[in-house]
């Protein structure tokens, strides 16, 4: 009996032993990671606390004992649970090189939710008379509400983005992803680093040396970490010289200690019950919700699909609904903002990032949120120093959707560009019209312009096609550049058979339908919507079935030459 104890113990031992071991925790990749990932998240945050309050009316309190906290949270909770399943996965393969998920707020859905669900609750609350107090606090309850919404969406759509992710082209998948990076991420942060070359120039030029050369910097301390100190160091030797810009100061730092205190998080059940009683909730969950929650599931999806053109495979349903629960618990303790997995895994992947990075940046927030410091940290150190870390990500991304994809399929994945710049063009013009009524004093001058069409057209400017392109454009792309693969592969059928979603989708408001308004585009949905645009897709999709049965009739004859 003893020795089949030992035997039996013995082999358990052995097989133990032969068990892959996750890789550790924190390499020194993480903290380059760590500071590329808090910086983009702390973007997030000032553009909460600025928007909210400027904008919005929400109060210092509102703010810090509730928004803030709450959205500290649900990043702690995503971020805990991807850096886990990366060492499950590490674990599971041998491999001592897998990334988690990046994680945080969604940056679409926060300008969503505060133009184009929160700021019109307020402005119909303070037409019906309620104080500015009051409509803002109608305004954080409806955003509640959309929150808790956009996790419900993306929870209900987990169990079906897997059967999505396997039967759309890689190239689909990854073309939007190249469009949003290089247009809603890297451009802006490129013309920020222009702005202020004395501050933000140096960070970029450490960022490209180490990450695209690949040498290692002096001390062992990463490239990321380097650019932060010395960017920042930069930033407060402005501040000796009068006539030099910099975008921080003694001033800001005594301000912001103001705002230090303890906040823990706790629950706003009441607000948001009366956020989904509210009629105005009701009147944005179509033309708004619904559209941003659709958006935010094929945002992860691409992103699930990115990671695994990188080399770590993740499953989609438990990712999913693990998003969908952390902006379902942003909502219950008082942020209005949902969460996604982020773009960019490939490139914290090529920083080095492994999982500890994920879970330094969720306490990293959790610390912030809870005692205040957002404002600090801030003051401290600009977004300046670090951002060109951020823009890298962006470059790395959009190199991807080329370099991952078969080199046929890269006529089809440029096509992605298109409506995603199309929704950054949109962005730019009505933020550049809400100026010109702030400079001349007159608020509704973006209105007047925006339904004056023939000033456009004497201005050489196509403003319904922009706006049509950029409605709903990752599913637009999705189909396009989809539709454009399988013909490239000669898979006709398949190609006609997205032309055909597209006409549904299109018939129904969701792509292509809707106007410019000086607070954003806005989505016209319901029945024969788009009938037009509808059409034309079927038109598309019946010409590709043709095409396909036509080739199987002529043969290989009818194939140009060379093709």
């Amino acid at each position: 009996m003893s020795r089949r104890l030992g035997f039996w113990l013995t082999q358990a031992l052995e097989s133990m032993s032969s068990q892959p071991r996750a890789q550790p925790l924190w390499s020194s990749g993480d903290l380059d990671g760590f500071f590329g990932l808090a910086i983009d998240n702390l973007i997030q945050f000032l553009l909460i606390v600025g928007l909210c309050a400027g904008v919005l009316g929400f109060s210092p309190e509102l703010l810090l004992e509730h928004v803030l906290p709450a959205a500290a949270l649900s990043i702690v909770f995503g971020n805990v649970f991807y850096a886990r399943q990366a060492q499950q996965l590490s674990a599971a393969t041998g491999r001592s090189d897998v990334t988690a998920l990046p994680y945080g707020i969604n940056t679409v859905s926060l300008f969503a939710h505060v133009f184009l669900v929160m700021l019109p609750t307020k402005l119909a609350a303070m037409k019906a008379g309620a104080t500015p107090d009051a409509a803002a606090l109608s305004a954080f309850r409806v955003g509640l509400a959309a929150c808790f919404f956009s996790g419900v969406i993306e929870l209900g759509g987990a169990p079906l983005a897997g059967w999505v992710r396997r039967n759309l082209p890689r190239a689909a998948l990854l073309s939007t992803l190249s469009g949003i990076a290089i247009s809603f991420i890297a451009i802006d942060f490129a013309v920020r680093t222009f702005e202020l070359p004395l501050v933000a120039l140096l960070p970029l030029g450490i960022i490209l040396t180490t990450y695209f050369s690949g040498v290692a910097l002096p001390l062992r301390i990463p490239g990321g970490a380097w650019a932060v100190l010395l960017g920042t160091g930069l930033a407060w030797a402005m501040t000796l010289f009068r006539d030099l810009p910099t975008p921080v100061s003694p001033a800001a730092v005594r301000g912001a200690l103001d705002h230090v205190g303890v906040y823990l998080p706790l629950p706003t059940f009441a607000d948001l019950w009366l956020g989904l009683r509210d009629a105005h909730t009701a009147e944005v969950f179509v033309s708004v919700i619904i559209p941003m929650g659709l958006f935010n599931v094929l945002g992860s999806l691409q992103n699930l699909e990115s990671a695994e053109a990188a080399g770590d495979s993740y499953p989609t349903t438990p990712s999913l609904a693990v998003n969908g629960f952390g902006s379902i618990i942003a909502a219950a303790f008082g942020s209005c903002f949902p969460t996604t997995i982020y773009i960019g895994h490939p490139g914290w992947k090529a920083l080095g990032a492994r999982a500890g990075y994920s879970i330094a940046n969720g306490v990293f927030f959790c610390v912030i949120a809870l005692f205040g410091l957002s404002h600090l940290i801030a003051s401290i150190v600009p977004i300046e120093a670090g951002m060109a870390i951020v823009l890298w990500i962006g470059i790395v991304i959009t190199a991807q959707a080329f370099s991952a994809t078969e080199r046929a399929h890269a006529p089809a994945v440029a096509f992605g560009l298109f409506p995603a710049i199309a929704g950054w063009g949109v962005m730019i013009l009505t933020q550049t019209l809400g100026a010109a009524g702030a400079a001349v004093g007159d608020f509704g001058l973006a209105d007047r312009v925006l339904h004056t069409p023939q000033a456009f057209e004497g201005a050489g400017m196509h403003l319904p096609g922009l706006v049509a392109l950029s409605q709903g454009f990752m599913l637009t792309c999705l189909i396009w550049s989809g539709a454009g693969t399988h013909l490239i592969d000669r898979k006709f059928g398949a190609a006609s058979v997205l032309m055909f979603l597209g006409a549904v989708l299109a018939f129904f408001g969701l792509i292509h339908v809707g106007e410019l308004t000086a607070a954003g585009a806005v989505y016209h949905i319901g029945w024969a919507k788009g009938v037009h645009w509808a059409i034309g897709y079927a038109l598309c999709g019946g010409f590709f079935a043709l095409v396909g049965r036509w080739l199987k009739f002529a043969g290989e004859s009818v194939l140009r030459d060379g093709h």
